[in-house]
């Protein structure tokens, strides 16, 4: 059974930092892309960054240079290190694996990030 479990969310004042966690279990994780994604209230969800088996990583022009995606493979563990946070980067953020088996693609439950004075 997939079960992704982010942690790390908060309240962050504009230029704060916060590190995202996403534990995973259930399949081969270091065989698999992971990745971040973000729903602002009203907004669709979107891509924010992902890392792939090799340690390539991507991101979206607006976080790059101040959020950092990386893998811990031995805890089956994913972060999301967010610097130089802005009001603009307020969401829940979901973490995300796929498509695996049965071309199923799973989510976390997602950690709420407030950038707010």
């Amino acid at each position: 059974q997939v079960q992704l479990v982010e942690s790390g969310g908060g309240l962050v004042q504009p230029g704060g930092s916060l590190r995202l966690s996403c534990a995973a279990s259930g399949f081969t994780f270091s065989a698999n892309t992971m990745a971040w994604y973000r729903q602002a209230p009203g907004k669709q969800r979107d891509l924010v960054a992902r890392i792939n088996s090799g340690g390539g990583t991507y991101y979206v022009d607006s976080v790059k240079g101040r959020f950092t995606i990386s893998r811990d493979n031995a805890e089956n563990t994913v972060y999301l290190q967010m610097n130089s946070l802005k009001p603009e980067d307020t969401a829940v953020y979901f973490c995300n694996v796929g498509p695996l088996e049965y071309d199923r693609t799973y989510w976390g439950q997602g950690t709420q990030v407030t950038v707010s004075s």
